[in-house]
């Protein structure tokens, strides 16, 4: 099946401080300090902290002058095989190890966490650089299935499966999988793989639980169009191409290449008076007679 091709979109805006800093001019919180002493001018117009910089602004700050312009940006983005006692946080108050420990380092950018997983599930965990990808594929009206496999113990009745695939009540609301598959197992331990199209916190445990069932093992092996690789050894992360890239975008309806916004440098100091004294000619230094 062809799909249609995607509508382009217009760059959003961006904060300014999440601007400068992506153009190397300090740390978000220095520049937030800068922007709050009134350092900092939009449109010849001293800036806010919190404004929001659209294409065509122009932005003044220490004698110099940028145009925010939009551009293709280049993302990043990694599977990554979670292991058991790992968190999906940045920071954890327990001191537990986190999924970010292990991640490369980006340059002005930040890894986001597409979904998460709880610390005793383990497999597939989608790390992006595209924040417009990763809040796309976790937005309930993108409909993005997930498929996990799931070690049971004991083996659900036939009334139990269609009772998790029409849907039970939850704490937090009705439920179900979209599709359930057996996969093997004998004796105490039965594997399934089921797909759910959200992802609430343990949900994928609670609907077995709800028929009485444990899960002792749990695995996510695919998120949307991204499928763990089998090679892929556990706590390590493989980098997919830009093509592989372009398909979790259009899979969610987004362009496959993200735009945002970028501080181009215009030529030239500022004008007044600090601008003037800044941009005098420098006179040549008189040479110094020699003595014979």
């Amino acid at each position: 099946m062809k799909r249609d091709a995607p509508r382009p979109v217009a760059t959003a805006p961006q904060r300014l401080q999440k601007l400068m800093a992506a153009a190397g001019l300090g740390s978000r919180r220095a520049l937030e300090k800068v922007i709050e002493a009134g350092e900092v001018q939009l449109n010849n117009e001293v800036a806010s902290l919190g404004a929001t910089v659209n294409e065509g602004d122009v932005v003044t700050y220490g004698q110099r002058r940028w145009k925010a312009v939009g551009r293709e940006m280049r993302h990043r983005t990694l599977i990554y095989n979670k292991p058991e006692g790992e968190v999906t946080s940045r920071v954890d108050p327990e001191k537990r190890p986190t999924v970010f420990d292990r991640l490369p380092r980006v340059h002005n950018q930040r890894w986001v966490a597409v979904g998460r997983l709880d610390i005793n599930t383990t497999g597939l965990l989608l790390l992006t650089t595209d924040g417009e990808l990763a809040n796309a594929m976790m937005h309930p009206s993108s409909n993005v299935d997930r498929e996990y496999a799931c070690r049971v113990r004991g083996e659900a009745t036939p009334e139990q499966l269609q009772a998790l695939r029409s849907g039970v009540e939850l704490d937090d609301g009705p439920a179900s999988f979209s599709d359930i598959q057996a996969a093997g197992g004998s004796g105490e331990n039965h594997w399934y793989h089921v797909t759910i199209m959200e992802g609430r916190n343990r949900e994928v445990r609670r609907l077995w639980e709800s028929q009485g069932l444990v899960v002792s093992r749990l695995k996510r092996v695919r998120y949307g169009a991204a499928f763990l690789p089998k090679r892929l050894l556990v706590g390590k992360w493989h980098e997919i191409d830009a093509r592989d890239h372009r398909v979790l975008r259009e899979d969610v309806g987004l362009p496959g290449t993200a735009s945002g916004l970028v501080l181009q440098g215009l030529r030239g100091k500022v004008g007044g008076a600090a601008g003037k004294k800044a941009g005098r000619r420098r006179q040549p230094a008189k040479r110094k007679r020699r003595q014979r």
